[in-house]
């Protein structure tokens, strides 16, 4: 019975009637990558978000989220297909009202993590400080309960520790950075 039943997952016919589907709910182009095409998750997290996506397709999110991942503006967020985990992990929260967030291919997202693009003023803390926008190269990893600070830009390959707030730039990536504020513990 198993056999039998991870032959009709992996089957074309069962992908194919999955996106012809989901594409009344969904973006079509966001039903690709590995997540859809190779390991069948995808499949399962749009499911289980179906009924949100009505609400969500208002804030610009046309892609399966998680009802414990929080983003606000879908417009402002470009990411690669094969980063769509990101958005199943709860109480991430990507604050994308006026700064945008890129994320790279490959990225992993442990919970609990905040990516900031505004602040507050700290002299005056009912102003709000020009947004930065986040940029997060490919096959990042960022660990539980780190938060990433407005403007920071993460080059491929950044491993950031539990528990960091990354207050500036590691565009040259391959390193492993942590603590608050974030520091660089080693290049890979």
């Amino acid at each position: 019975m198993n056999k039998l039943l991870r032959t009709i997952v992996y089957s074309r016919s069962f992908s194919l009637i999955n996106k012809v589907l989901l594409s009344l709910f969904y973006d079509k182009n966001r039903l690709s990558g590995k997540f859809f095409d190779e390991q069948r998750y995808g499949f399962v997290w749009a499911w289980k978000c179906i009924f949100r996506s009505f609400k969500q397709r208002r804030r610009g999110i046309s892609w399966p989220i998680s009802k414990w991942c929080r983003l606000p503006n879908g417009n402002n967020i470009e990411f690669h297909n094969s980063s769509m985990n990101i958005f199943q992990q709860p109480g991430c929260y990507f604050q994308t009202y006026h700064g945008k967030i890129i994320i790279g291919k490959d990225v992993w997202i442990a919970q609990n993590v905040g990516l900031i693009t505004e602040n507050h003023d700290p002299k005056n803390p009912e102003n709000h400080l020009e947004p930065k926008n986040i940029v997060i190269g490919d096959r990042c990893w960022i660990g539980m309960n780190a938060v990433i600070l407005p403007g920071v830009i993460l080059g491929n390959n950044t491993t950031v520790g539990a528990g960091s707030i990354v207050t500036h730039s590691f565009p040259n990536g391959n390193c492993v950075i942590a603590g608050n504020p974030a520091r660089l513990i080693r290049t890979l």
